[in-house]
Parts: C-alpha cells; sequence; structure tokens
C-alpha cells in the first residue's frame, strides 16, 4: 500500500510565538499519531507564483491514520495554541504505489 503524506504550506505567520508554542505541541501529537516528518522549513526554491512560506512534509501510512493525528486531542491542543497565528493550507495526499 502507498504512503500517505500530509502537506502543510504556509501562506505567513503572524505571530511567531504562537507557532512556537504550536510547533512544540504539534510535532509530538502528530508523531504519537504514526506522523515521520520527511521535511520542515523553508522552501530552497519555489517555482511559478509558488509562496516562499514555509513548508512540513509528514508521512503516514493511511489516509485513516493521518486524519486520527490531526483529530486527536493532543494535536487539538497545538492547534487551540496556534489560534490564528498562521494563513496555511493542509491537504492529505495519497502516495502512489
Amino acid at each position: 500500500m502507498a504512503k500517505v503524506y500530509w502537506v502543510a504550506t504556509y501562506r505567513a505567520i503572524h505571530d511567531p510565538a504562537a507557532f512556537a508554542a504550536y510547533a512544540k505541541l504539534a510535532g509530538p501529537a502528530l508523531e504519537a499519531g504514526g506522523g515521520r516528518f520527511l521535511a520542515r522549513g523553508n522552501p530552497a526554491q519555489v517555482y511559478d507564483n509558488a509562496v516562499g512560506g514555509r513548508v512540513v512534509l509528514i508521512e503516514f501510512a493511511s489516509v485513516a491514520q493521518a486524519r486520527a493525528a490531526h483529530d486527536s486531542p493532543a494535536y487539538a491542543e497545538a492547534l487551540k495554541a496556534l489560534g490564528n497565528a498562521v494563513d496555511r493550507d493542509i491537504r492529505i495526499v495519497e502516495g502512489v504505489a
């Protein structure tokens, strides 16, 4: 079975302190949910009309596992700490076999 990837792209971080509080909680919460961080940081290069903001790529075994990690109480605490500190989008994408 193909892996599943959580891709988060950040257009803006408005409150770095809230983002840091979120990151401190989110990483362990998503790892506890079966996620494995493959990449996180600012892009080395962007093309087309991409925004050069932070990108996070996390591997999961299944869509169900990624959803469960997102919907977990531990990740809910991270989201509470984040509040409206960022503009981003998160996508869960199935890998190719």
